[in-house]
């Protein structure tokens, strides 16, 4: 979330493409402001149009509300709720659309009522046009964007805020049903407030398993992706070229698929590895102390570690990873991560059928060329 605003001002912009955020914040400041001896202190306007017409009449009805005083007098609040077309919609680029929006940024410029406050919430918003960068200039504005789940370390941030909404319903999980419910699930906060909704209901009171997540919440984009990379960590050709099809088929891009479920399985699986036959660190039962074998090597032997966003070492997917890394030897990842290169490049430059430059792909980093890895001797520090 980001926020850029005026010392003062009575305008408030939430956007963004996660629309239960955008909602939720809209709606609690609403509340805030909202009169509450006068219903009719809050006027909301919709602001879902199919067409030109339509958002021009949404924006018309949007500045007469700002300028009709409220009944019995007082304050009021306007909330323009849920604009669909301030992206790159065809109704959004038509010049009647633009006139609207330049005549409310002129009302909204010109300085509001002292006893009115006015509230805009949208969902995807063309953040190069003019009304963008003027609505900044009046506008205190805050943008809630899904996370890019194809970057590493997006679980991370998920994680906290999944723990934050389980936390505010007196939910908690065990072990690792929390990361198994963000890679399930995704960054989507309605489909997350659903998922968290239904293993309310499958649990109680107790806490959360990673056998109840399994059991009870629905794959997502993102959940398939994920159980790409765990067909990988578990040498599951024929399930990893069946999940590969399965995204294809559904219409997925090839380099999306490569880079954030095998590239980024591929690598956590070696800097785990590495961490066994190099420093002796190896999963047992606490993650805890992994964490503490991991944070007390130098700098040097950890500064290829991912970092959450706070710049702390990403620790917990590689402590996942590590039991898997027992079936890899550590020239066979190293093989896998050269290989996902020469992948992406056929990918970008060739010609090549997509699918077959994933199955050859699976099949290079899954199908043994030697013995089985076997587990190096610990070198506990």
């Amino acid at each position: 979330m980001a926020a850029k605003a005026p010392a003062t001002t009575s305008i408030h912009a939430f956007l963004g493409t996660d629309e239960a955020l955008v909602k939720e914040a809209a709606m609690k400041l609403s509340e805030k402001l909202a009169p509450k001896d006068n219903e009719f202190g809050l006027e909301i306007v919709s602001g879902a149009a199919d067409n030109t017409d339509q958002a021009t009449q949404v924006v018309a009805r949007a500045i007469e509300a700002i300028q009709t005083l409220p009944f019995f007098g007082g304050d009021k609040v306007v909330w323009l709720q849920g604009v669909n077309f301030l992206g790159e919609s065809q109704t959004a680029k038509a010049e009647s659309t633009l006139a609207a929006l330049d005549t409310l940024m002129g009302v909204l410029e010109a300085g509001l009522p002292s006893d009115v406050t006015f509230i805009l919430s949208a969902g995807d918003i063309d953040k190069r046009r003019t009304f963008f960068k003027r609505l900044e200039k009046v506008a205190r504005v805050e943008i809630h964007d899904k996370l890019d789940t194809t970057k590493a370390g997006w679980e991370n941030a998920v994680m906290g805020h999944v723990a934050e909404r389980a936390e505010a319903v007196g939910m908690k999980f065990r072990g690792a049903a929390l990361e198994h419910f963000v890679q399930r699930v995704g960054s989507n906060t309605r489909s997350i407030d659903s998922e968290l909704e239904k293993l309310s209901l499958y649990a109680g009171d107790r806490p959360i398993t990673e056998d109840d997540v399994a059991e009870i919440t629905s794959l997502s984009h993102t959940g398939f992706i994920f159980d790409i990379g765990e067909a990988i960590s578990r040498r599951d050709l024929p399930k990893a070229l069946e999940l590969i099809d399965f995204q294809l088929n559904r219409g997925e891009n090839a380099i999306g698929i490569l880079l954030a479920s095998i590239v980024s399985k591929v690598r956590q699986l070696l800097h785990a590895r590495d961490l066994m036959e190099t420093h002796g660190i190896e999963a047992g039962r606490n993650y805890s102390s992994y964490q503490s074998d991991v944070a007390r090597l130098p700098d040097h032997a950890t500064a290829h570690l991912g970092r959450t966003k706070e710049g702390k070492m990403n620790v917990y997917p590689l402590f996942l990873a590590a039991q898997a890394a027992r079936k890899f030897t550590l020239c066979e990842l190293r093989d896998a991560l050269d290989a996902c290169l020469e992948a992406n490049l056929r990918l970008v430059t060739t010609g090549l059928d997509h699918r077959l430059v994933l199955h050859q792909l699976a099949a290079r980093i899954l199908t043994r060329k030697s013995g089985p890895a076997t587990s190096p001797n610990p070198r506990r520090r």
